[in-house]
């Protein structure tokens, strides 16, 4: 496995070797990182080589890193059936950059790209139908972004008065409690209270 890895990675690196940043092997795993603008390019030659044949685009995926400068990365996971090797393409950008749409050259990219902008806000260029895919359409913000509160902006409810579903701003309220930590063994304390109060009143 690890052979045919390399043998990939060095056709990748020399047929490509203005377009690839940089390229490892971790954990029987091939990822290539590439520049954002070259995305196009690398996948297509990355389908319709006759050495490499990803022909199936198996996943893509989002992160988050708020702290860097470029903000977001993206994960392309591709299968070559022929070769039995997956290779993860990798390229990072800024937070206001638009991706190129893959769908054109892999139709399943439709969804997977809907759900990278519905949970990341990533924006993809010429996507023939850029909708939230997860959320609802009035849903604001974008649940993946490490910016984004964790209870959420608002909270959903279906209302018996109004006779539909309501957003509502999110309220954080809990009634205060007694919790009691005495041991199982000897008895919670509203279980003692009980059976005093019911030897009370066998007592009157």
């Amino acid at each position: 496995m690890v052979e045919n890895l390399k043998k990939i990675e060095k056709i990748i690196n020399s047929e490509l070797a203005s377009k690839v940043q940089n390229s490892f092997i971790i954990n029987e795993e091939l990822s290539v990182e590439i520049d954002v603008n070259d995305l196009i390019e690398v996948v297509q030659f990355l389908k319709s080589n006759d050495k490499c044949k990803f022909r199936q685009l198996i996943d893509i995926a989002g992160v988050d890193y708020p702290e860097k400068e470029e903000r977001f990365q993206l994960v392309y996971l591709f299968l070559s059936h022929e070769n039995n090797i997956r290779v993860k393409i990798i390229i990072k950008f800024q937070s206001t950059h638009s991706i190129n749409s893959l769908t054109k050259i892999f139709p399943s990219a439709n969804w997977m790209e809907r759900e990278v902008f519905d949970m990341y806000g990533v924006k993809f260029k010429n996507h023939p139908d850029l909708r939230r895919i997860l959320t609802d359409y009035g849903f604001k913000g974008h649940p993946l972004r490490k910016d984004f509160p964790l209870t959420g902006f608002n909270e959903v409810r279906y209302s018996e008065k109004e006779k539909k579903v309501v957003y509502e701003p999110v309220k954080l309220e809990q009634n205060y409690r007694n919790f009691d930590f005495e041991s199982p063994w000897e008895g919670t304390n509203y279980l003692k209270e009980i059976k005093n109060l019911e030897k009370d009143g066998k007592k009157n």
